[in-house]
């Protein structure tokens, strides 16, 4: 009988336990809801590089040189798929699409750039790896391009496919995963690859026209940059295989909630003005709609993306002076450009490509 009461007791002590602990869980659930914890967008305050951005009066975007993807033209304006999606956040913060600083780097110099505070996110084709983000504690931000490694070879060699390389000299950009990959690859392949590691691409396409490399191996958007590059691009292939998958984010320091949150949401924006139909031309018109779902998208109704923080409108502020993200990728790499590259898993989701945006509501 003693036992038992004592038991009962352990259990009545256990209930009450448990009640003060949920007690004190919903306490602090409430003490940090939203608009009291510094860390949220809309909230008592900003993160530090929010914070800085707005007492800066710019967004600095750290982009890599690329045919493309951020190249300046004659008159020095950076332009390109990455460099468009710099120029939208700076839309979604200032209204204006000349509110960025863009720092190039080189792919190795590019994350202690970040890691530094020289910039505020790096938009330069960085692959989403784990090491990346558990081990050098980065955050990325939605993937806006889906690529994979893949080999850019002389015509005049006959190689056709990447398992006809066995032996050959490959020149890998340093600072990049690509030089793992090819390990991967000719493991599982039971071949052999001599990589020649270069710090930029131009040594490397220096080094396929001189012949010091049978091969340029990057991800195949950049293989498509890297062909123009040569003096008679039309003398080389890229192979069709692709060895690797590399999902293309943006990238930012831990730490910045509010600043991540923005991030995420422009690039989701593009997309999702995509599935509306809402482009660049008809943005005005789609100002006039009843349709619930695009008024509040549009900011037209209170609600979708209130704790941001920004303009109530600013979705279709960035559309207008960008464009969705179709437009961005015809105007930079689509079929009417140099690089003629097919969207091919970069359609939306409901043309069979993986591009998706979380509802806005």
């Amino acid at each position: 009988m003693r036992r038992a009461a004592r038991l009962g007791m352990w259990r009545r002590a256990e209930r009450l336990a448990a009640a003060v602990g949920v007690a004190a869980a919903l306490a602090a659930c409430t003490e940090s809801a939203p608009g009291a914890s510094p860390n949220e967008p809309g909230g008592g305050g900003a993160t530090p590089t929010l914070s800085a951005i707005r007492a800066r009066g710019a967004v600095k975007c750290g982009i890599t040189e690329g045919a493309g993807f951020a190249t300046p033209d004659d008159a020095g304006r950076w332009r390109g798929f990455d460099v468009d999606f710099c120029r939208a956040l700076g839309v979604a913060l200032f209204d204006d699409p000349d509110k960025v600083q863009f720092i190039p780097y080189t792919q190795e110099q590019r994350f202690s750039g970040l890691q530094s505070g020289e910039v505020d996110v790096l938009v330069n084709g960085t692959t989403i790896t784990s090491s990346r983000a558990l081990r050098q504690h980065f955050h990325f931000g939605p993937i806006y391009f889906y690529d994979g490694q893949g080999f850019l070879v002389a015509k005049s060699s006959k190689v056709t496919k990447a398992s006809m390389l066995d032996g050959a000299t490959i020149c890998v950009q340093q600072g990049t995963t690509t030089e793992l990959n090819l390990t991967d690859f000719a493991r599982r392949n039971k071949i052999t690859f001599h990589p020649v590691v270069m710090e930029d691409l131009r040594a490397a396409v220096g080094a396929l026209a001189g012949g010091r490399c049978d091969a340029i191996s990057q991800d195949g958007a950049g293989l498509a940059t890297t062909r123009t590059m040569l003096q008679h691009p039309a003398d080389y292939v890229v192979l069709p295989d692709r060895i690797s998958k590399e999902p293309i984010a943006a990238v930012m320091r831990t730490g910045d909630d509010a600043w991540l949150e923005i991030v995420n949401w422009v690039f989701h924006a593009t997309v999702q003005a995509e599935e509306f139909g809402i482009d660049q031309k008809n943005a005005a018109q789609f100002a006039q709609t009843t349709d619930p779902s695009i008024r509040r998208f549009l900011g037209l109704e209170p609600g979708a993306t209130d704790g941001l923080g920004l303009d109530p409108q600013w979705t279709l502020h960035v559309i207008e002076k960008v464009g969705n993200y179709k437009d961005i990728f015809d105007r930079n790499l689509g079929p009417a450009t140099p690089l003629g590259i097919d969207r091919g898993l970069n359609k939306l989701w409901t043309d069979g490509g993986l591009l998706y945006s979380p509802p806005f509501r």
